[in-house]
């Protein structure tokens, strides 16, 4: 196991320094794993198994992080009001339904009551699809599936994370600047904050070099579910990026470099989710065992797991490893970033 440290712009190698990660790998809990933590001193990174220290991941869910940070700079602005109905910039969400009565803020932050069009069978990137996963997929298609099905609860009355918010997210960017979202999400964070290694990848299947390849069990076997069209998560989890690049990202968000402070203080703003986390808009922060709290986001997508965190005092660190169906229990994923925080 091989770590890369930098220290003013030179990298050494050095022993390893995260023994859980090799763990995890050699009782069959994953295949490959990588951390990356930063904090004033310098990097300290780590690989196990089939992952490198620099390798590409699909980081699924932290994607959305991306895109609300594209719709704050919008209300920064004043292109997007937070409070709005949603249906001001996309029409008719949900058809026939309370499209009027659901705000902004509301679809950035679970609120919404919107259906998950991820639960339908043969719509989640999280479970093995055969054929289907080369498909290519609109945006329009999945909003249909979730306006199937009826709302959770009326738009304010509770929380439930839901994929379709951040469909909605993403057609309101492209309906306020007349662009992609992705070229959005270029333009106003990848190529400021130079993440030259984060990709908005639309429908192509693969990954750049290098990467660890993903896992899953069908039928009792262990199948290489690497490749897939990535269009059915659209804005709510396509995107590929590096430990390095989410590390320097969320360093970027939450110190305040990216949206005016009132943008990021209301990102901050979270409701009770019920689970291991608070929910902001796009924005989860995980209070640890120790009592200290970090905020960032957690993705997955077939065969990839990942936690982009970040400390008030700067510290930040991304995890990634590709699951195998023994899992990695949630206590060994909390114990190594209590290890790296507390």
């Amino acid at each position: 196991m091989m770590i890369n440290t930098a220290i003013a712009g030179v990298v050494l190698t050095l022993a390893g320094t995260f023994p859980a990660l090799d763990g995890w790998v050699e009782q069959g809990w994953a295949s490959g794993a990588l951390l990356s933590v930063e904090d004033s001193s310098g990097t300290r990174a780590d690989a196990a198994g089939e992952a490198s220290v620099g390798g590409y991941f699909r980081i699924g869910s932290a994607t959305k992080t991306f895109v609300a940070t594209v719709v704050m700079q919008l209300v920064d602005e004043g292109r997007v009001g937070l409070d709005d109905p949603v249906d001001r910039y996309v029409a008719g969400v949900p058809r026939g339904g309370n499209g009027d009565r659901i705000t902004v803020r509301q679809v950035l932050n679970h609120t919404s009551g919107l259906y998950d069009y991820a639960h339908e069978e043969g719509y989640s990137t999280n479970r093995w699809r055969g054929a289907d996963r080369f498909r290519s997929y609109q945006p329009q298609e999945l909003l249909d599936v979730a306006f199937s099905q009826d709302s959770y609860f009326d738009p304010g009355q509770g929380w439930h994370y839901s994929n379709t918010n951040y469909i909605v997210a993403g057609m309101l960017v492209e309906r306020v600047t007349g662009r992609a979202y992705g070229d959005e999400v270029r333009s106003r964070i990848l190529r400021p904050l130079g993440l030259s290694r984060t990709t908005v990848p639309g429908q192509w299947p693969g990954l750049p070099h290098p990467h660890a390849r993903g896992y899953t069990e069908v039928d009792g076997q262990l199948v290489d579910a690497t490749l897939m069209n990535p269009s059915l998560d659209w804005a709510a989890g396509e995107m590929i990026s590096t430990a390095d690049d989410l590390n320097r990202f969320f360093d970027a968000l939450l110190g305040g470099r990216l949206t005016s402070a009132a943008s990021l203080a209301a990102m901050r703003q979270t409701v009770d989710t019920g689970t291991v986390f608070a929910y902001g808009l796009g924005l989860q922060r995980f209070d640890l065992p120790c009592g200290r709290s970090v905020w960032g986001h957690g993705g997955e997508l077939i065969g990839y797991l990942t936690y982009a965190t970040r400390a008030d005092d700067g510290r930040r660190a991304t995890l990634s490893y590709n699951p195998l169906p023994g899992k990695v229990p949630a206590e060994a994923v909390v114990g190594l970033f209590g290890t790296v925080y507390c």
